[in-house]
């Protein structure tokens, strides 16, 4: 497979990457404090966070998995987001208001003053490894591309790219990610736009064709409507998406680190129906250029495409059939798709670092300026530990990266959603309550991580599969924690708007 480097592409690619640069150095003078470096100063307006969380949860996964999720099977996997907008009304109405209150920067700081040291700890360090795994897949992915456009060995390719983007982000912090991630969600919708105009553009039936030839091949099916829990089926991946969302909107930091760094809660909120308002469309928009792309090479063999990963077709059609320019800036697009996710994990782990184990824990009483320099530290080593995942995952056999990425949700997930929906919901539930049942449910979570493995001799796993052990151990942990909580009696610290029951409290 030949793939010839196109000067305009290149030229492209590369304004686009000193426009990172820029504000990698702009933002960089503006970092006084911890304030400005973790929540800018608290002061974007709700379009801005809006685009930011856009460009925040939208990665490669999305330009290239969902449109090979669709390419070779159906749209079945959009099912997951079409929750989003019911999980995002109680977003708006509950969870924006628990983050504004009291200046916090940290989700996980809310755990603390809801349960106490021991489930914010086990939420920080579950949110860390989730987000060094996602962080690596995603860099690998982006790197595919970036292979393919240059030729060089994927290592290279890994270690150039996860620095550069470690680099701005270092630099400035989360204005830095923020501005960038508005920039890189506009470049990502023009660059699926683009696909989607010039498959079309390319085929003689256009629109209609794909949408014919589509359904003629059942491919915009959302699954079977069967209720078989052991199966990909709508129903599956619809609770599998209710799970996955409130865990997001409740208690993901990159979320929550967005609301805590709009102007007030009214934008923090219009945020979140911007967010919203697009992000949905887009996702299809992805899943649509999946079905084109195969309706393209149906009408259009190509040999080399039988021997390419799913993952890989979009970028094989982006490097041979665009015309000079328009690739660049749908390579752009899949460049910006990994930066926008890598940044912002990048500056959160720093945040949760710095906010939640040195201030409380590890380093004590110091200075601002200290805090200051240690979340540069950590930031660059969070880079270099995301490098040496991609360049893992670059070694290994792998299926679909969406699907991979939702293994690792479910495996890795542990109760972090239940621990914050319990947190908002219920009086019952105290620190000693939620503790036990933590212990109890990562426990679980252990053994069924194991089972799904293959590890365990069959006479002693579970046969379940390994979307649903994030929902099984969410559940145990809720039931659990329940119970106890009803059962133990005692003196329980002030609940004061920390529950939807108290909120009105602390007003």
């Amino acid at each position: 497979m030949d793939l010839s480097i196109r000067t305009s592409d290149v030229v492209t690619v590369l304004i686009y990457l000193l426009c990172m640069i820029a504000a990698g150095f702009y933002f960089a003078h503006r970092n006084k404090t911890t304030e400005d470096y973790f929540v800018g100063g608290r002061a974007f307006s709700g379009w801005v966070i809006g685009l930011s969380m856009l460009g925040t949860i939208v990665s490669s996964a999305t330009f290239l998995a969902l449109p090979a999720a669709a390419y070779v099977l159906d749209w079945r996997q959009l099912t997951v987001n079409l929750v989003v907008p019911f999980i995002a009304v109680l977003a708006v109405v509950i969870f924006i208001p628990f983050f504004r209150r009291g200046n916090l920067t940290s989700a996980f700081e809310y755990l603390g003053e809801r349960y106490g040291m021991i489930p914010r700890m086990y939420g920080t360090f579950s949110f860390v490894i989730l987000q060094l795994i996602r962080m690596a897949q995603i860099l690998f992915l982006v790197c595919l591309v970036i292979q393919f456009l240059t030729g060089y060995p994927i290592v290279w390719v890994i270690i150039a790219t996860g620095l550069f983007i470690g680099f701005y982000t270092v630099m400035g912090g989360i204005e830095a990610v923020i501005w960038t991630d508005v920039l890189q969600a506009i470049i990502l919708l023009i660059g699926g736009g683009l696909c989607i105009y010039w498959i079309a553009f390319d085929l003689p039936g256009g629109i209609e064709q794909i949408i014919k030839v589509g359904s003629e091949h059942d491919k915009f099916s959302l699954g079977s409507m069967d209720f078989d829990l052991s199966r990909r089926t709508f129903y599956t991946v619809f609770i599998l998406g209710i799970i996955n969302w409130l865990g997001i909107f409740a208690g993901d930091q990159n979320m929550v680190q967005r609301y805590a760094s709009a102007r007030s809660t009214r934008e923090a909120r219009k945020a979140t129906i911007v967010y919203t308002a697009i992000a949905l469309p887009m996702w299809t928009l992805f899943f649509f250029i999946g079905t084109a792309l195969f309706v393209f090479y149906l009408y259009s063999p190509d040999t080399v495409v039988a021997t390419l990963e799913a993952d890989q077709i979009l970028p094989y059609f982006i490097l041979t059939e665009l015309p000079p320019f328009i690739s660049g800036i749908i390579i752009s697009a899949v460049i910006a798709a990994a930066m926008s996710t890598m940044d912002s994990g990048i500056n959160a782990i720093s945040t949760v670092s710095v906010v939640d184990l040195m201030k409380p824990w590890l380093a004590k009483g110091k200075l601002d300026s200290y805090y200051l320099k240690s979340a540069h530290y950590i930031a660059g080593f969070v880079t270099i530990l995301v490098i040496l995942g991609a360049i893992l995952f670059s070694q290994m056999e792998k299926e679909s990266m969406n699907d991979i990425s939702l293994i690792v949700a479910s495996v890795f997930g542990g109760c972090l959603m239940g621990l914050f929906i319990m947190g908002f919901f219920t009086k019952k539930v105290d620190g000693t309550s939620a503790t036990i049942a933590l212990i109890i449910a990562v426990i679980f979570n252990i053994y069924l991580g194991i089972s799904a493995l293959g590890v365990l001799p069959s006479s002693l796993a579970i046969p379940v599969h390994s979307y649903w052990i994030g929902a099984l151990v969410n559940g145990a942990f809720i039931v659990l924690a329940y119970v106890i909580g009803g059962i133990r009696k005692g003196d329980r610290r002030s609940l004061k708007g920390l529950t939807v029951w108290t909120m009105k409290e602390s007003e």
